[in-house]
């Protein structure tokens, strides 16, 4: 469980610091971020990077930050919190691959840091038996019990 602590915590740094720093960049530069200009957005509902930015500062960068400050706090809601924002990647990806027609490397290497987020996270929940791992865990107890006649 220890070895699914550190790593969970490790992504949600990862993950954290360069969803900052991207969106800070789109934040501040809206019409070419990082070198990336703003006609890629020409199949999107937006104009700039500015909207974006702003979603991928607050939901995946401090999102992911909160998910690692669960951990240091041992907090009982750590498996949610880290849930919560591994599909929020995992749909910010997919999103992303839409409204650009385009899948590179990154795309794919991000979206399966969210599946692996979101199978730890889900991990934890199992671990503490909590919703709705706990019902699961309690359906497969009563299959697993004999049955008297």
């Amino acid at each position: 469980m220890k070895n699914v602590n550190r790593l969970l915590l490790a992504l949600h740094w990862f993950v954290g610091i360069g969803a900052l720093g991207g969106g800070l960049a789109a934040i501040t530069n809206p019409t070419n971020p990082m070198g990336m200009p703003a006609e890629v957005l020409r199949n999107s509902p937006f104009h700039d990077f500015l909207i974006p930015g702003i979603i991928l500062f607050v939901v995946i960068g401090l999102g992911n930050l909160l998910g690692a400050l669960m951990f240091r706090f041992r907090s009982k809601y750590q498996g949610y919190i880290s849930s919560v924002f591994s599909w929020a990647l995992v749909i910010w990806i997919v999103v992303q691959c839409i409204m650009l027609l385009n899948i590179n490397i990154l795309h794919v290497i991000f979206f399966a840091i969210g599946l692996v987020q979101a199978a730890l996270s889900a991990v934890l929940l199992f671990e503490q038996r909590l919703f709705p791992a706990n019902i699961v865990l309690n359906l497969y107890d009563r299959l697993k019990k004999p049955r008297s006649v």
